[in-house]
């Protein structure tokens, strides 16, 4: 077996595509019960209002990482909303949290990094729930936002560029693949980067895109590809990437500011640029078609990664079987 198919098969086998495969088997009892008007499968539910869309997500931890990583857990709750709203092309509004834990003592750490990351981002925590006598520290938080255009991961069309834009300039959190760009960084310019998605969405040089989620790149982008019911093709080697950080390592973690977008040709350098102005590296790394199919590409060599047409991902495609 080629190196290109190893990593293929390590990619379908991994932990993060088996938590984005959770995924259908919800599906099958929530779609029935579903509004008529608002996808299901994004990175937040899009609700109509008036001229614009509210934005609506949640994010749950697992109780590992809570544990053992309790402030950062804190501030994750904040972050990876935020990032949420910004990949639909929103701006936030304000999150509410649910913490339980064993005392005040233990939920403390997790407070505090709640509380620095909604400082740090500039949205306000105004409400949520509480309960200080469980057995072990457990967290979610909710965001709202609000859109004047969407970006969406149901928009994408045959023939565009796939992009991924990540801010290279952090560290992994050890022994973790997590990559954190974000604590230590200045704040303005954390929300200035994020600005880059709405004013895509509001001037129309991109409609699809999604957060990089613990999928990592490549099952992210298999994600926007299901919901859009395409296929396509990447070039593993133009993902951006820190110098002197493996390949396979990189391709599998989740990074704190990272996002996927599939944009017609003719805007693509414009989009590249806009991200490349504020520090963020970004680049073309493949291509949409009507396949149903994600082939990985390495030189000369490809690899199918997954065939839509025979297996869901995350069962919001517009062939799902409800």
């Amino acid at each position: 077996m080629s190196w290109l198919a190893d990593l293929s098969l390590d990619i379908r086998q991994g932990l993060g595509l088996a938590h984005k495969r959770d995924i259908a088997q919800v599906m099958k009892f929530l779609s029935p019960h579903s509004a008529e008007k608002i996808a299901m499968g994004d990175d937040c539910a899009a609700i109509p209002d008036a001229d614009s869309y509210l934005l609506l997500a949640c994010e749950g931890y697992l109780n590992d990482f809570v544990a053992t990583q309790a402030w950062f857990a804190g501030y994750c709750g904040v972050m990876v909303n935020v990032s949420d709203i910004y990949a639909m092309g929103g701006r936030p509004i304000a999150v509410v949290d649910a913490i339980w834990s064993d005392g005040e003592n233990q939920a403390k750490p997790l407070l505090d990094g709640l509380a620095s990351a909604a400082q740090v981002y500039g949205v306000p925590v105004v409400g949520g729930h509480t309960n200080l006598r469980n057995d072990r520290p457990q967290l979610s938080v909710a965001i709202l936002g609000r859109a004047q255009k969407l970006l969406s991961s149901f928009s994408a069309e045959p023939g565009q560029q796939l992009l991924a834009a990540i801010d290279l300039r952090g560290h992994f959190r050890e022994p973790y693949l997590w990559w954190d760009a974000s604590t230590g960084a200045p704040p303005e310019r954390l929300r200035q980067d994020l600005e880059i998605l709405p004013t895509l969405a509001e001037t129309g040089l991109c409609a699809a895109a999604k957060d990089i989620s613990n999928a990592g790149v490549i099952g992210t982008l298999l994600m926007l590809l299901e919901c859009s019911g395409l296929g396509g093709a990447i070039d593993i080697n133009a993902i951006p990437r820190p110098a002197g950080i493996d390949l396979e390592r990189w391709l599998r973690c989740f990074p704190s500011y990272g996002f996927v977008l599939s944009v017609d040709a003719i805007n693509s350098e414009a989009v590249i640029e806009m991200f490349e102005q504020r520090g963020i590296s970004c680049a073309a790394i493949g291509k949409t078609d009507d396949s149903g199919r994600l082939r990985l590409k390495a030189g000369d060599e490809e690899q199918l990664l997954w065939d839509l047409n025979s297996e869901a991902l995350i069962g919001c495609g517009p062939n799902r079987q409800d």
